[in-house]
Parts: structure tokens; sequence; C-alpha cells
């Protein structure tokens, strides 16, 4: 006579689950390959050289990742709902000069400096969300064509050059190289940034919404969600957070910087967005992982800096990184390779 088992309940099953097996399962795969990908570069990079590891050099690449960071978590939200900008790169130098010009020209504000680059910030992310929805332009087409135009528009409000300077500025000095509990201010500002989107995608109705735009936008409008207003709102939080960034830029070089320090940041935001989980596609994604990829690119930048690298490497392994992610995304998901059979 065989002996019968009894079926454990979900509840029981999750309760003999070590912590450490629980802890794993909620990290996911995808961010648990990124956490195993920092490790190696930081023990590599760390027995290449001693100073790697050191305190100073750790916080030397947390302030350099912070810009990165605030803008791959916004991309990360308008890559959820289906959309994309690359123009956030050229919208930071505009923020960046305009926050010194305003600075200067208010006699040494830095109220008024930087709530003339939010307001810059948030025109410009409107201004892209209202071609993309009425003007009915591919989102990657009219960033595209904002990269262009918002680099442009910086250049000629500098002259091409470098504008104002603030490090005689107190709220400037310290957004830029002041501490809090050791943790540089720029670090803490760019948690804010995260933990507050993290739980706008996460506990919220909009981040629900944003989701399914992303995942069905057929659905989603027959379920009564209004398009057209999440996305014109996205595109104009990018406009906010981008303005942070800018302003951020201009406290730690000292000055409105139209292209140096914000050239080329589009391509680290979108590589860690999709480093982090974000399907391109949209419908999928989350803060976490785009921060673990951040914290990987500034991880690897730096170490290839320390080693006297040619930084033009730096961005080949930005490129094969993104390449990488997305054919990692296209194998999981099961699509067929573009001209071959299945």
């Amino acid at each position: 006579m065989s002996a019968t088992t009894t079926p454990h309940t979900p509840a029981e099953e999750s309760a003999e689950k070590s912590p450490a097996t629980s802890a794993l399962a909620s990290l996911g795969a995808q961010n648990l390959s990124l956490v195993g990908a920092l490790v190696v570069v930081l023990a590599l990079f760390g027995a290449l050289n001693e100073n790697y590891l050191s305190l100073s050099n750790l916080q030397v690449i947390a302030e350099a990742a912070t810009i990165t960071g605030l803008l791959a978590i916004v991309q990360t939200v308008v890559i959820i709902c289906g959309g994309l900008d690359i123009s956030v790169g050229s919208q930071v130098g505009v923020a960046s000069v305009v926050s010194a010009m305003a600075f200067t020209s208010a006699g040494s504000s830095a109220f008024v400096g930087m709530l003339a680059a939010v307001g810059v910030g948030v025109l410009a992310g409107v201004l892209n969300g209202l071609v993309i929805v009425y003007g009915r332009v591919n989102p990657t087409i009219a960033t595209l064509a904002g990269l262009a135009a918002y680099k442009g528009l910086a250049q000629l409000l500098s002259d091409g050059r470098a504008q104002g300077y603030v490090l005689n500025d107190d709220v400037f000095v310290f957004l830029g190289r002041g501490k809090i509990a050791g943790i540089p201010a720029m670090v803490w500002i760019l948690i804010i940034v995260a933990l507050a989107v993290h739980v706008m995608l996460k506990y919220t109705d909009v981040g629900r919404n944003l989701y399914a735009i992303g995942g069905n936008d057929t659905a989603a409008r027959l379920a009564g969600i209004n398009i057209n207003k999440y996305l014109v709102a996205v595109y104009a939080l990018i406009g906010v957070v981008v303005a942070v960034a800018g302003i951020l830029l201009t406290a730690r070089t000292g000055s409105g910087q139209p292209v140096s320090g914000s050239e080329g940041l589009e391509l680290k935001a979108i590589t860690a967005a999709a480093l982090g989980g974000c399907a391109l596609k949209g419908g999928k994604g989350g803060v976490g992982g785009t921060l673990l990829a951040v914290a990987l690119l500034g991880a690897l930048e730096n170490g290839l800096t320390v080693q006297g690298i040619n930084t033009f490497w730096q961005n080949v392994a930005q490129g094969a990184l993104l390449v990488a992610a997305v054919v990692i995304q296209q194998r999981r998901n099961g699509e067929r390779a573009v001209g071959l059979p299945n």
C-alpha cells in the first residue's frame, strides 16, 4: 500500500523557503545577473588597481553616475509606456546653460537659476510630448529631432561656450560637492528620485496604467485610459528630471555647459534601461534593474579610466552592452530573427 502525501499550500511552500532563496527570487534573474556582472567588474579592476575600491574612488563612481542615473530612471518610465527619448542629453545641456545664465542675470540667485532650468525642462518635455501625440510622429524620430534642436539651442544661448560661474554660491557648492552622512548630496538626490519613481510605478494607479499602455495600448484605450494625457505627462516628467540633471551638471562643473558633460548621455541612459530589463517594446521594466545597470556602467567606465585605457573604448563597450541587452531580450521573448525561419 503506497503512502499518500498531503500537498503543501502556497503559504506552507513559502514558509519552507529560506530567506536567502526568497530574496533571490524577489530580485529576479535579470537583476541577479547584473549583480553578478557588477561584482566581477569591481573584483577585476580592484585586483588591477589597489585604489579602485577605495572609498574616495567609489564616491567618484557614484557622483559620476548620478546624472546618468537620473536620465536612466525617466528613460525607464517612458520606455515602459512604449516611448523613447533620445533628446535627454541635449536637454541637459540647455538646462545647464539656462540655470547658469539665469543665476548670473538675477544677481547670483540660485533659486532663480534652478527655477528657470526647471521651466525650460518642462517646456522641452511637453513640446516633445505634443509633437509625438498630436503630430503623430514616432517617438524615436521626434526626439531624434529634439536631440539636434536642443543641442543647437544650447549652443545658440551660450555662443558655444561655458556660461556663468556658480561656485561662489553656497547652494550650488553644496549640490556639487556637499555631503550628508558621508554620502554626496548628488547621490541623495538620485536616491530620492529613484524611490519616488519606484513608488509611482509599483504602487499607484498611474504606474499600473503606464504598464498597461506599454503592454497593449489598444486594450488600455478601451479600458478608458487617456493615453494622450499620460504620454504628454511622462515627457513633462522627463523635462523636470532632466532639468535637475542640468542643475547638477552646472553645480559639478561650476558653469553652464552647452555640450561638455551632456553629450552622449542619451546613449548611456537607454543602455542602462535596456540592461536593467526594460522591454523596448514597452510594458516591462523597473527602477531597481536600471539602477544596477547604471552602477555597472559607472564601475566599468571608471575602471577603464583608472587603467588608462583609451576613452573611445568606453563608447565601444556601451554600444556592445546595448546590443547584448537587446539580443538577450529578443531570445527570452522568443522573437524570430529577421529574415530567418522560426
